[in-house]
């Protein structure tokens, strides 16, 4: 008589409710298997050192510092990563977090966060760390005529990197403005004045990130670099507009036209002549209303953010 089996063996019986009395212990938690720290015979792939390794946009609450002695506290988006040398299986993620949030208390200074950035190089044994903090900075602004006032938020991202035994400290600002076509409102002046018709030059929302290094002992402070913009290029968006406020508007737009080549120059004038800035880069889109595309430009001085090759979401990411 033939032997029938069973097609699969018998599945243990394991317990399926969860044990709230479990409790860890030291002998316990030493057995558990730890496969990121295990032999380089476990790598996968090509033995290759990794530049960048580490956790993104795990969020919490920051207290930050203002120019005028307040602080505020605003949800922060933190980035961390390390390097990974070539004969290293992986890193404990979670330890990146846990160094963090051991400073997360203080109210932030850059000294603040590369302390945390050393604690979590040194325990993770890397050579190379960054840590990335990103949030919305609110500044209340002014109409320009009816003397209303709202808030107006900033993407703003600080940077902190160790690398190859240089301190990097950065800062990324997105800053939001009108442009007017310069050529747009000429033919439109033209049509006027030799047709008597009635033309209106063609403008846009339009968005330049200010990438730079916090250079010298001074502090630069957010609301230095938001005034910084606002000179290079003050059609900045308006939060509360009435109808006087609408009107200048127009008149400040029709006082400023600028190209995107004029843009990311007047900017870079700005920094240039601000002592507390290093090596920066201007990156700027129109995001035309004339056109089924958007007008881009990129300028950089320094060593810092040049690179021969663009990430092609350079341009697509700036969204006003």
């Amino acid at each position: 008589m033939t032997e029938i089996r069973p097609l699969t063996p018998a599945y243990p019986a394991l317990a399926r409710d969860y044990d709230r009395s479990f409790r860890v212990t030291d002998d316990y938690k030493a057995g558990l298997p730890d496969l990121q720290n295990g032999p380089a015979s476990l790598i996968v792939g090509a033995r290759a050192p990794i530049q960048h390794v580490g956790i993104s946009n795990f969020r919490l609450p920051i207290r930050y510092l203002m120019r005028d002695g307040g602080e505020i506290t605003l949800e922060t988006s933190v980035t961390g990563t390390v390097s990974l040398e070539a004969d290293r299986k992986g890193i404990n993620m979670s330890r990146i977090m846990r160094s963090f949030y051991n400073h997360s208390e203080h109210a932030f200074s850059l000294s603040v966060l590369e302390a945390a950035l050393q604690d979590y190089k040194i325990d993770l044994g890397s050579l190379d760390a960054r840590i990335q903090m990103r949030f919305s900075y609110p500044m209340r602004v002014e109409s320009l005529r009816s003397g209303l006032s709202g808030w107006q938020y900033y993407d703003i991202t600080l940077e902190v990197a160790e690398h190859q035994g240089q301190h990097l400290r950065n800062m990324h600002i997105d800053y939001v403005y009108s442009s007017t076509c310069p050529c747009s409102l000429e033919l439109s002046e033209h049509a006027r004045q030799t047709r008597g018709r009635l033309a209106t030059p063609h403008s846009q929302r339009s968005v330049a990130r200010i990438s730079l290094v916090m250079a010298g002992p001074e502090r630069l402070w957010f609301e230095d670099v938001i005034e910084l913009c606002r000179r290079a290029v003050p059609t900045e968006t308006q939060v509360m507009v009435k109808r006087e406020d609408e009107q200048a508007f127009a008149e400040l737009n029709a006082a400023n036209p600028i190209f995107v080549e004029d843009a990311v120059r007047a900017f870079a004038a700005e920094l240039q002549a601000e002592p507390r800035v290093g090596d920066f880069r201007v990156v700027a889109s129109h995001q035309e209303s004339l056109h089924s595309h958007d007008a881009v430009s990129l300028l950089t001085s320094g060593t810092t953010f040049a690179q021969a090759s663009l990430d092609p979401a350079t341009f697509m990411g700036l969204r006003a």
